[in-house]
């Protein structure tokens, strides 16, 4: 049975008189700068962790707390509205606003592409789509926030997006699990990638890295210049670049990151439809971030580097693929 605070849940509610006071759903409309408008669920789970959804940012997650640390790494762009998204090129850094979880795809992500299956910018489009929401619910077992987001265009593709947010109410974890549907009327090209950002103070000096994988590789001779310190965080240096490593999953589909001195642990699970995490380093003034990315091809370089090497996703019309990821933290 589940706990709040240590205490069995049963218990727990003949000690307050409504379960809004331990577990619950706060819902807001932002109502300045450039989130004006926007929709933002904040999950509260009775288990002292706290994350929000952005319903208007594809479902996907933003600020994150455990016991009121802070988790997530949150950009000076702040999570917008999703009219502020800029598609061409590069434009989606503009509006990239980290949170613990950025969705990418649902057709394409890494750099800008225009092939035969179009044009589309950094990391496809699905991120900056609103979601129609389906479900809300919270009971003394489980929370539950679901919706619907559809990447389409009149004859272009048609892929559905349908996520379901849970977190056992006492818990330190939730779960995402999609599905994606290509409900055109042609075969289309699906790649999707899982950014989960991690911020100060759970990224410190002594933090440390670990996952296990079949092979890692580095992306560029940035990244290469590192390669023996890439499980390493240490103190942020102006000037400092990005460094990217290529994981191939092993048999334990996981991720964990630990600062040991604030008694903190990080765990990312990922379902056997992720085959590839990519680790996205970044120690910069700032830009101190890192990046666990599980995705459905090993492919960093994008839609046209994919289908040049074999390596590209398909859906046929009708056909469905489902992702599961598990963040949990557990605190001293």
């Amino acid at each position: 049975m589940s706990e709040i605070f240590g205490t069995p849940v049963g218990q727990a509610l003949l000690r307050v008189g409504s379960l809004d006071q331990v577990a619950r759903v706060d819902r807001f409309v932002e109502d300045d700068g450039p989130a004006r408008g926007a929709r933002r669920f904040r999950v509260v789970n009775g288990g002292g962790f706290e994350f929000d959804v952005h319903p208007d940012r594809a479902l996907d997650i933003g600020a994150a707390t455990i016991n009121g640390i802070p988790l997530a790494w949150l950009s000076s762009t702040g999570i917008t509205r999703p009219d502020a998204y800029e598609p061409a090129g590069r434009g989606w850094l503009r509006t990239f606003g980290g949170g613990l979880v950025t969705t990418c795809g649902l057709d394409t992500f890494g750099p800008p592409v225009d092939d035969e299956d179009g044009v589309s910018g950094m990391h496809g489009r699905i991120g900056a789509v609103p979601a129609r929401v389906t479900e809300v619910t919270v009971t003394p077992e489980l929370i539950t926030v679901a919706g619907e987001v559809r990447q389409t265009g009149v004859f272009q593709e048609n892929l559905v997006l349908r996520r379901r947010i849970t977190s056992r109410v006492g818990s330190t974890s939730f779960t995402i699990e999609d599905t994606v549907t290509n409900e055109g009327e042609s075969v289309s090209p699906h790649m999707v990638l899982y950014h989960v950002n991690l911020g100060w103070p759970l990224l410190d000096a002594g933090t440390v890295i670990d996952i296990p994988a079949a092979s890692v590789r580095s992306r560029d001779p940035d990244a290469a210049t590192g390669f023996n310190q890439r499980a390493e965080i240490g103190e942020p240096v102006a000037g400092t670049r990005e460094q990217v490593y290529i994981h191939t999953a092993g048999d334990e589909r996981v991720a964990r990151v630990t600062n040991a001195a604030r008694g903190l642990t990080f765990t990312l699970r990922y379902s056997e439809t992720l085959p590839a995490i990519f680790q996205w380093k970044l120690t910069a003034t700032k830009h101190y971030v890192l990046g666990l990315e599980p995705a459905n091809t090993p492919e960093i370089q994008g839609r046209a580097a994919a289908r040049a090497n074999g390596t590209l996703p398909r859906l046929e019309p009708g056909e469905s693929r489902t992702y599961v990821i598990e963040i949990e933290v557990s605190a001293a």
